[in-house]
């Protein structure tokens, strides 16, 4: 299969490939983004050592399995008994290859450290008392489990603490690379599937991988979530088991953050869920975002963190998972001309744009320029979307999602100008300036002449 997208990855793993010295990559993000698929392309599977780490494995059964890729690269036929001897054997493979650049993939790690396994001593001794000094090794570390490779790697603060030399961090596709993918396979959808599409399924190669091109949109929909034998029916649950332990606490946060579309303070979920606050739930919240199913950001008082659910697969299954037991294989089909979908519709084309901030930024034509971006709740004002620029400028952004020609009417035009009024108050020194972001084209009415800035569409969010 074509590797599509990722330059930025590609253009790392070439420089990387190409050093001269003994280099640590990270490379972690969330399940089915396309990690694995990634490397595996990148070196055509042409590793010096390979091996992924079993889901669910016992200790015994992970070091059976290392044991039995290392023959398979050449090592001798052994069962290690412990990491020690696993990471020993895999020196004497990598020491015996003839290849130039020697390139050593782990997938899955945080898989193969199994409770009291001794793994990160194991490969903390590897890297600094042997690997970092072979300049023609190329050790790269893959996980989905974000939490683990963050903890144990990328913030350690024992023997691997400052010895990565470069970590990957592989988020899910724009729309940009959903398109070319999609074209890729021999679809022939409009940038609007596409953009429904990524709504439902973000930007996450392995669900897109699963599309049938001689099926609508809406068929293939029901077929992955709603039919007798949907594709996709128990992937909710299966995704947040397979990243962590006691799944269900991780499934109540995301399931009360799906109910406020601009998100939760730390004390409001808290005092929402019943639940003490403490370390554990800290580190809950901490690996939901390192995971990439919520983020974090400060509102325009920059007094208190907001934590808000992003992941789009999360948020459609959260809404419309529960139909299934409706028996309806046809369920979003027939959901199409709901109140219930097209309120959807708005809030998740809200989401998508705000995935999509680079390229409003493109579109505005401040790239360079410093931002912050977040939703605004407050008594008087409620915002989409509030881009807080270095140059003195605020913008307003409004989502609209009509599928045909927008036009702005004299009551959304006052609730614009109270909107900017609030603004205006609390920012005296800023400019605040108003701008639509649309899935087509906006009429050029006299409201739209009066507070209308700049009118970015659908279009525009594919570059």
């Amino acid at each position: 299969m074509q590797l599509i997208g990722r330059e930025k990855e590609q253009k790392e793993l070439v420089r990387l490939k190409e050093s001269s010295q003994a280099e640590f990559v990270v490379l972690y993000g969330r399940r089915r983004v396309g990690k694995t698929f990634l490397v595996r392309s990148f070196f055509d599977d042409r590793f010096t050592f390979y091996c992924t780490g079993l889901a669910k494995g016992t200790r015994k059964q992970q070091l059976t399995n290392f044991g039995k890729m290392l023959s398979e690269y050449g090592g001798q036929t052994v069962q290690p008994k412990d990491w020690f001897e696993a990471f020993d054997a895999m020196k004497a493979v990598i020491s015996r290859s003839r290849q130039r650049r020697k390139v050593v993939f782990l997938d899955e790690v945080p898989w193969m450290d199994t409770q009291k396994c001794e793994f990160k001593q194991a490969l903390d001794l590897f890297w600094n008392g042997w690997a970092m000094m072979q300049s023609n090794l190329l050790f790269i570390i893959c996980g989905s489990a974000a939490s683990w490779m963050v903890k144990h790697v990328i913030n350690d603060k024992g023997g691997l603490h400052n010895r990565l030399t470069c970590k990957l961090h592989l988020m899910p596709f724009a729309l940009k690379d959903t398109k070319a993918y999609l074209q890729s396979q021999g679809f022939r959808w409009t940038d609007e599937m596409i953009a429904n599409c990524y709504m439902i399924l973000g930007g996450i190669p392995y669900y897109l991988h699963l599309l049938d091109k001689s099926l609508s949109l809406a068929q293939n929909v029901d077929r992955l979530f709603f039919d007798d034998s949907a594709l996709l029916a128990d992937e909710f649950d299966n995704l947040y088991s397979s990243l962590f332990k006691k799944a269900d606490e991780y499934v109540k946060i995301i399931t009360q953050l799906s109910k406020k579309k601009s998100g939760y303070t730390r004390s409001e979920l808290t005092e929402s869920l019943k639940i003490e606050t403490g370390g554990g739930f800290t580190r809950r919240l901490e690996e939901l975002e390192q995971c990439g199913f919520i983020r974090k950001y400060l509102p325009i008082s920059g007094r208190t963190h907001i934590y808000q659910l992003v992941d789009f697969f999360t948020l459609f299954y959260l809404q419309f998972g529960g139909e299934k037991a409706t028996f309806d294989s046809n369920m979003w089909m027939h959901l199409q001309t709901s109140s219930k979908y097209n309120t959807w519709l708005g809030l998740s084309f809200e989401r998508l744009c705000f995935a999509h901030i680079h390229q409003i930024h493109h579109a505005l034509g401040i790239s360079g320029v410093g931002t912050k971006t977040y939703a605004l709740q407050t008594s008087s004002a409620q915002l989409d979307m509030v881009i807080d620029r270095a140059d003195d400028i605020i913008n307003i952004c409004e989502m609209k999602y009509t599928r045909s020609a927008y036009a702005l009417t004299k009551t959304e035009a006052e609730k614009l100008q109270k909107r900017m009024n609030v603004l205006s108050a609390a920012y005296r020194k800023k400019s605040i300036v108003a701008v639509l972001v649309t899935d087509g084209s906006a009429k050029r009415n006299e409201y739209y002449n009066q507070h209308i800035f700049n009118n970015i569409t659908l279009k525009e969010l594919f570059v």
